[in-house]
Formats: C-alpha cells, sequence, structure tokens
C-alpha cells in the first residue's frame, strides 16, 4: 500500500502554477513514486532506461517534443546539459504552465557540469525519506503549531511513546524500503545504498573515482552529526588531502547524504560562533554510519545517543519545512560563553520559537536557561521555547517553556 506524501499538495500546485517543475532529495526517497501517482494524462520517462537516455542524448529537442504534458523526466542529471538547455528553450518559447516535471537523486542544476539554473521558470519540491507522520497518518504540523505559540500545546495530550520505541524509530529511519524489512536486513541495506549512491551518482556526475576514501570521509562526518562543523577536525582525520575533504563533502551534500543547519545571531550576544551543524540526512543512515542498535543506544553513557536523538529531530523537522504553512527557515545557535540553544525556527515574519533536544527522560530546569535568555532578549517575537526529550509528559518550566515529548512531532 502506497502511504501518502504530506507533501502532494505543494507538488500539485508547483506542476499547475510553473512551466518547470524540479523535484529533487535522495536515492529511494520515493520521488518516482511521488510523480507516477500524481502524473494523469502525462508522459514519464526515466534516463534510467539506457534506450530512453541514448534517445535524450542524441536528440534533445525531438525527446521533449513527443508524449502529452506534463512530461516527466526521471534522474535528469544523467543528460546534463544538453537537455537542460532543450527545456529552457522550450519553456522561453512557450510560458504555459505544467510542461515539464524534472527529477533528481542529486541537486543537480548546482553540479558543475551543469551552468543552467531554470532560475525564474522552475518551482522546486524536495522529497525526502518519509517522517513518523506519514509512517504513522499522522498530520505533521509540528512547525505551523509551535511559532503560533505555546497555547498551541494546551490541548496537547501525549501518545505515549517509550524511550525504547523510539529509538528502534531513530534506527529504522524513514526511507521507504527500510520500513518493509525486518530488522536484521537494514544494515545490508543501509550499506548497499551507500555503495550505489556514492560509487553511481557521484562517479556519474563528478568523474571521481576514490569512492572509498568518500565512503571513510562520510563515516567522519557520522562521528560528528548534531554538532558543531570545525572543517579542521574532519581534516585531520581524513585519509585525504585538505582541497579534497572540501570538494568530497560537497558532492555528500549535493547527493543529499549530508546536510548543515547555519548559525543563527539576533545579536544575543556579541561572541556568537559563526560555525554551522553538520548532520546525516536520515537518522536510520546516521545510526548504521556509526554501528548502533536500539540496544547500544540504551547505554546512557553512549555519547552517540543524544547526537542520534538530535538527527531524528532535525531530520523530522528538516521534511516539516517541505510542506509547512508558514515560511520557516532553521538555524542553531551558540556563542563562545557557552550558551547553545540547538534548533531555533524562525518564520519570515520574525516569530521565533526554540528548540532543545534531550535524549533524558526526566525534564530539568537546567534545559531552560538558554531558551529562557533568548525568550527575555527577543520579547514578543519569541513564541515557545520547547525542550524535547524522551520522557511522556508536558510540563512547563515557566514563562512560555515547555518540556514536550519528542512524538509530539507528529502527534501535535
Amino acid at each position: 500500500m502506497l502511504l501518502a506524501r504530506a507533501v502532494e499538495a505543494r507538488y500539485r500546485g508547483t506542476v499547475a502554477a510553473r512551466r518547470v517543475t524540479v523535484v529533487t532529495g535522495p536515492r529511494q526517497s520515493g520521488k518516482t513514486t511521488l510523480v507516477r501517482a500524481q502524473l494523469g494524462d502525462g508522459t514519464f520517462r526515466s534516463l534510467d532506461d539506457q534506450a530512453t537516455l541514448n534517445s535524450a542524448l542524441a536528440d534533445p529537442a525531438g525527446f521533449l517534443a513527443l508524449g502529452t504534458k506534463p512530461l516527466v523526466v526521471d534522474e535528469i542529471q544523467r543528460a546534463g546539459e544538453p537537455l537542460v538547455r532543450a527545456i529552457k528553450l522550450n519553456v522561453d518559447r512557450d510560458p504555459a504552465p505544467g510542461q515539464f516535471v524534472l527529477t533528481g537523486s542529486s541537486n543537480f542544476l548546482t553540479v558543475p557540469t551543469i551552468s543552467e539554473s531554470l532560475a525564474g521558470r522552475a518551482g522546486f519540491i524536495e522529497v525526502w525519506p518519509f517522517t513518523q507522520g506519514e509512517i504513522t497518518g499522522s498530520p505533521d504540523r509540528f512547525i505551523d503549531r509551535a511559532l503560533y505559540g505555546a497555547d498551541a500545546f494546551v490541548t496537547y495530550r501525549p501518545g505515549g511513546l517509550g524511550r525504547r520505541e523510539l529509538l528502534e524509530r531513530i534506527c529504522s529511519g524513514g526511507y521507504p524500503e527500510v520500513q518493509r524489512l525486518p530488522a536484521r536486513e537494514r544494515p545490508g541495506w543501509f550499506r548497499d545504498y551507500i555503495a550505489t549512491t556514492i560509487g553511481r551518482d557521484v562517479v556519474e556526475l563528478s568523474g571521481i573515482r576514490k569512492v572509498a576514501e568518500m565512503g571513510q570521509l562520510l563515516r567522519l562526518f557520522a562521528a560528528r552529526t548534531g554538532c558543531e562543523l570545525v572543517m579542521q577536525g574532519i581534516i585531520d582525520d581524513a585519509p585525504l588531502e585538505r582541497q579534497a575533504v572540501y570538494d568530497h563533502r560537497a558532492w555528500l551534500e549535493t547527493i543529499h547524504l549530508l546536510t548543515t543547519v547555519p548559525a543563527w545571531s539576533r545579536n544575543l550576544t556579541r561572541r556568537v560562533k559563526r560555525h554551522p551543524k553538520i548532520f546525516i540526512t536520515d537518522p536510520g543512515l546516521a545510526a548504521w554510519l556509526l554501528g548502533k542498535t536500539p540496544d547500544a543506544l540504551e547505554d546512557p553513557t553512549d555519547p552517540a545517543t543524544g547526537q542520534l536523538v538530535e538527527t531524528f529531530v532535525f531530520a523530522e523537522l528538516r521534511r516539516q519545512l517541505t510542506w509547512a504553512a508558514t515560511e520557516v527557515s532553521m538555524y542553531h545557535w551558540q556563542d563562545r560563553a557557552g550558551a547553545e540553544v540547538d534548533i531555533v525556527l524562525e518564520a519570515a515574519d520574525g516569530r521565533i520559537a526554540g528548540l532543545e533536544i534531550k535524549s533524558g527522560q526526566t525534564a530539568k530546569p537546567e534545559w531552560f536557561r538558554w531558551l529562557g535568555q533568548m525568550r527575555d532578549a527577543l520579547g514578543d517575537k519569541f513564541k515557545v521555547g520547547v525542550a524535547l526529550y524522551t520522557g511522556d509528559q508536558i510540563l512547563p518550566f515557566g514563562d512560555r517553556l515547555l518540556a514536550v515529548p519528542i512524538s509530539a512531532l507528529w502527534e501535535l
């Protein structure tokens, strides 16, 4: 049975309004399934099929002229610049919406071999692995509700998710295929996924051949998931030269295995840090890269538990951003004096929600020290400060400050 995707409405709206719709996201996240399910009377062509790819490379204009609209071109990065340029020429001649849907397992419009950006012509949709709400059929509206303010939590009743179940959800992540596999088969799936994704996409787009080193580099980033990114530490540990580390990191971001959250500043202090945080984009993949299971993460002394809980929360929020009704940007905040808020959600109109992410089951007043500082500095723009934790109660800790179970991400 196909699960409904929360981004479907935004996808349909974009196809109806824009000449070109570009659908990006990691391999095996459900992009092709989504566009096929929404195809209607359109035409679908996959460049994974060699004959279809040969046609697109030999005669881009003819390839685009055949078939009903919208014409879906799946894995378009395989055809490169000539086909993207032909699409641009088509939509410049005819500005009608709904002509082309392009899917790619990489952020293909940013690769050096493609100079056309389709700026002003394309709308962009990101399709990520499932959220917990998509898996369970829950609404996934935490971002919109949190930015409404603390009153959004008044009637919330936690569903009683246990810590063990949360750890199991972290280790399974959100890739659709992984949800169908028994736990013993998942390590093999992640291993094959990384080998295929790096071995095919990076080699195809960049010509880089040292894929083993890129896999090692990904593990170094996984060891720092949820942490401030200091590149010198990666460079010191990596089996690559300095520039190669930067180049490989860029490719890992291009194929959606790695991402960063920028630092936020509203002049709360003059000593704010500017380093981004680094995250593996799926918590199940991060757990596999670190060799962690739910049993291992139950050890309260394992530092990976806190990192993976934060990675899990980040991934849920990052995916919700793609369909949130509110235009929201996500940041982290940290200064040199030790003040830190794990995630800052900022709406376009300036409203702020601050989130601390804790792996503990017992809420503590000290969790709210920096959230309180942020509240006092921002005044009415600060809507709520939430400590998301592994307990099962929602508890107040002061004006607009709440301890909330992590399951609120999909239950609220």
